[in-house]
C-alpha cells in the first residue's frame, strides 16, 4: 500500500505546532515595508494541516520503505554502497563542526582546517600521490577539475595540439562526458578479449594530439590493467598524461597505489571508497589528487600549516581557480578522515581484501548458475549476463533486477558496462559477512528457479512493493514533476 502525502491527512484545524504566546509590542510591524502587490499572496497557502502524531507516524513509514545499506545488503555494481560508521555520523553532527561558516576568520577554525590539512596527507599517502584538493563536491565534478588541470598544462607548454582524450570502452560513463565538457575530442579504446585495455587498438591512436588517458583500474568488469606500466609509459612517451578515475579504489587500497602505476592526476569518492553516506543525489565528495608536475595547477585555496598556524594559500598563477563555492563538502570529507583514523593503515589494507575476497566468492556462487563473461577472477565487483536466459525464454537482466526487489534486495547494476550483453553487476563490498553473501545467493537462486518456470511472472516485477514495475520510457518522454 502506497502511502498517501501530508497534504492528503490534512484536516482542518488540526496542527502540529504550537507557537509561544507573542511578546512584542502591538504595531511592532507597522515599520515594515509593504510587499509589492504581486508578491502578496491573495489566499491562505494550501499547507498541510495535521497533528504531530501524523507527521512523525508518515515519516516513519516512509523511512521504513527505504532500502539502504543498514536494512538489507546493496550489491550495486560500480557504486560501494558499503556501510556508513555510525562514529562518523555522530562526530560530524557536533556542535564544533556544524555550527561554523567557511569565511569566519581562520584563527576560530583551526581545528577544522587541521581535519582538511590532515585528510589530504592521508589521501596523498594512499594514493601515492603529491597533494590535492578536497573542493571537488562529486566524482564527474572531480574528473572535471582534473582535466581542467590537464587542459592548462598543456596550454602553460604551448601544446594547443593537444586536444584529445583517449577512454576505454570499460571506464566509467562520467568520463567521456566530462572530457567532452572540459573541451576535449573523445577517442575510444577498445578492450581485448579478456576484458583489458587492447594495447594493440591502443598504440595507433597515441600521438602528440593526445593531453590525455583516462582508465579505471580496476575496470568496470572488476578487473585488474595487469599491463598497466606498459600502458603508462606509452602514454608518457608522446607527452600525454595518465588520469585515474578512484571510483574503483576500494579494491587496491593499501596494496597499490595509482602514483606507482604512473597517474599524473585522479579524483576520489569520499563517498563510496570511503565510507561516507551517498545516494539521492548527494551530498557527494571528490577530492583531487596529482603528482609534482601537475601541484601548480590545483583549486585555490591551497591549505598550509605555518609557524602561527594553518592558512589559506592563494597565491599560484598556474592555478585553474576555485571550482567550488567554498572549499568542498566539509563534513562529508570530516566522515572520511574519521573512517581513515578509525581504521589506520592496516584497517584499510583489510577492507579492499575483504572487499575482492567477498566478490570473488559471489562469484563462484553465482558462476554455477549464470554466465560471468570475462571469468570467475575479478577483484572487488564482477559482471554476470543473463544473456543465456533472454535468448532462452525472454527474461532480461532487469526483470531478474526488479524480482530481487521483491526478494528484499537492492538490485545490482544493469546494463552496464555495455560491453557484456544482458549485465548484471554485483558489487558486496567488504561490509557483507559469509553468511549474508549466502541467503543473497539463495535469493537470487529462487529468482533463476522462478524465471525458468514462470518467464512473465518476472516481467511484472516487483509485486509487493508500493510502486510496481514503472515505465521508464514513458517516465521520460512524458515526467509528471508536480503534484
Amino acid at each position: 500500500m502506497s502511502e498517501p502525502l501530508l497534504i492528503d491527512l490534512s484536516k482542518r484545524g488540526r496542527k502540529a505546532y504550537c507557537y509561544p504566546p507573542l511578546d512584542l509590542p502591538r504595531g511592532f510591524d507597522q515599520a515594515l515595508p509593504d510587499l509589492p502587490e504581486h508578491l502578496t499572496r491573495q489566499k491562505p497557502a494550501r499547507l498541510p494541516e495535521v497533528a504531530e502524531l501524523d507527521v512523525v507516524r508518515h515519516f516513519t513509514r516512509l523511512s521504513n520503505l527505504v532500502h539502504g545499506v543498514d536494512n538489507g545488503m546493496y550489491p550495486l555494481g560500480s557504486c560501494t554502497m558499503k556501510y556508513n560508521p555510525k562514529l562518523g555520523e555522530h562526530i560530524a553532527a557536533m556542535e564544533q563542526f556544524t555550527h561554523i561558516h567557511p569565511l569566519q576568520d581562520i584563527s576560530t577554525v583551526q581545528g577544522c582546517l587541521s581535519v582538511m590539512y590532515n585528510l589530504l596527507e592521508d589521501l596523498s599517502s594512499i594514493t601515492g600521490m603529491s597533494w590535492g584538493s578536497l573542493q571537488p563536491c562529486a566524482g564527474a565534478h572531480g574528473e572535471y577539475t582534473g582535466l581542467k588541470m590537464i587542459s592548462a598544462y598543456f596550454l602553460e607548454k604551448g601544446e594547443t595540439q593537444r586536444r584529445r582524450v583517449l577512454i576505454p570502452v570499460s571506464a566509467h560513463g562520467t568520463n567521456p562526458a566530462s572530457a567532452a565538457v572540459v573541451g576535449f575530442d573523445v577517442v575510444e579504446v577498445k578492450s581485448n578479449k579478456d576484458g583489458l585495455v587492447d594495447i594493440e587498438d591502443l598504440a595507433p591512436k597515441l600521438d602528440e594530439t593526445v593531453a590525455a588517458l583516462m582508465l579505471t583500474n580496476p575496470n568496470t568488469l572488476g578487473l585488474f590493467e595487469k599491463e598497466i606500466l606498459t600502458i603508462s609509459e606509452m602514454v608518457h612517451d608522446v607527452g600525454g598524461l595518465l588520469y585515474y578515475d578512484g571510483a574503483n579504489l576500494n579494491a587496491i587500497m593499501g596494496m597499490a597505489t595509482p602514483g606507482d602505476m604512473g597517474f599524473d592526476v585522479l579524483h576520489l569518492n569520499l563517498h563510496k571508497t570511503f565510507s561516507t553516506p551517498h545516494g539521492g543525489g548527494g551530498p557527494g565528495s571528490g577530492p583531487v589528487m596529482v603528482n609534482d608536475r601537475l601541484r601548480p595547477f590545483l583549486p585555490k585555496p591551497d591549505i598550509e600549516l605555518t609557524d602561527s598556524g594553518y592558512v589559506y594559500r592563494w597565491d599560484g598563477e598556474q592555478s585553474i581557480g576555485k571550482v567550488s563555492m567554498f572549499w568542498g563538502n566539509f563534513l562529508v570529507a570530516l566522515r572520511a578522515y574519521v573512517y581513515i583514523l578509525r581504521m589506520g593503515s592496516e584497517g584499510i589494507k583489510a577492507a579492499s581484501q575483504h572487499a575482492v575476497l567477498n566478490a570473488n566468492y559471489l562469484a563462484a556462487k553465482i558462476g554455477e548458475r549464470i554466465a560471468i563473461p570475462y571469468g570467475k577472477r575479478a577483484m572487488h565487483e564482477f559482471v554476470a549476463s543473463a544473456k543465456a536466459l533472454r535468448h532462452e525464454n525472454g527474461t532480461t537482466a532487469q526483470d531478474l533486477a526488479k524480482t530481487l526487489i521483491d526478494e528484499g534486495y537492492h538490485p545490482p547494476t544493469v546494463y552496464f558496462p555495455l560491453l557484456v550483453e544482458e549485465a548484471l553487476m554485483f558489487e558486496p563490498t567488504e561490509s557483507e559477512s559469509v553468511e549474508s553473501l549466502d541467503r543473497f545467493v539463495e535469493a537470487f537462486f529462487r529468482v533463476l528457479d522462478l524465471a525458468e518456470r514462470d518467464p512473465e511472472y518476472l516481467k511484472e516485477a516487483p509485486h509487493h512493493t508500493p510502486v510496481g514495475r514503472l515505465d521508464e520510457v514513458r517516465a521520460v518522454k512524458e515526467p509528471e514533476l508536480r503534484y
